[in-house]
């Protein structure tokens, strides 16, 4: 029984490419692109004429300094589109320096001239911030801060010492929930 081997349609295509050098008959092996306009368009040279072919490219020929230097913004974003981020670059600066933007690592303090983290101002909406007021605490806050503010407003809002007031209690309920929040956020 004869066995025939089959070469995968890739080898064929590499195995019968000759190179596109004028006069040569050398394998085409090394692919070369044949205009900056055409990148995906491609002459395929023997590894010598890929060489010669390499030394005189110049994908910058006759390009102006602003097509290059649109050419070099273009290939920052994988000539993909882009557009500004709200009202444009000047916008986003200002929004990130004044402290609207919170990236929450710190990386930005010492842009805004902040040495350290508890200076730069803080959103007024996260869980933290909503219990620091409840419980009437400034920031930076310790553990052992919290505890003693806990503990003079359980004394002052439990039941026995207001006589059932509804208000009070519910106070002391909103109390209760910051001070969970707090101190799961302080002991994390």
């Amino acid at each position: 029984m004869r066995r025939i081997e089959t070469i995968p349609l890739s080898e064929q295509r590499q195995a019968t490419r000759r190179c596109d050098a004028p006069g040569c008959h050398a394998d085409g092996e090394h692919r070369a692109p044949r205009s900056r306009d055409r990148l995906g368009d491609f002459y395929w040279f023997c590894l010598d004429h890929v060489r010669d072919y390499n030394r005189q490219w110049n994908f910058c020929a006759n390009m102006n300094e602003r097509e290059i230097e649109a050419a070099i913004r273009e290939d920052t974003v994988w000539r993909r589109p882009t557009w500004p981020l709200g009202g444009g670059d000047a916008a986003a600066l200002h929004a990130f320096e004044s402290g609207r933007i919170d990236d929450g690592f710190g990386i930005g303090d010492e842009l805004r001239g902040q040495s350290n983290r508890q200076k730069r101002p803080k959103s007024a909406n996260t869980p933290e911030q909503r219990a620091l007021r409840k419980l009437d605490l400034v920031p930076p806050v310790n553990l052992t801060q919290l505890k003693t503010r806990y503990k003079e407003l359980v004394k002052q809002l439990h039941p026995d010492a207001n006589g059932g007031d509804r208000s009070a209690e519910d106070r002391l309920k909103d109390i209760n929930e910051a001070y969970t929040t707090l101190k799961r956020f302080l002991t994390a």
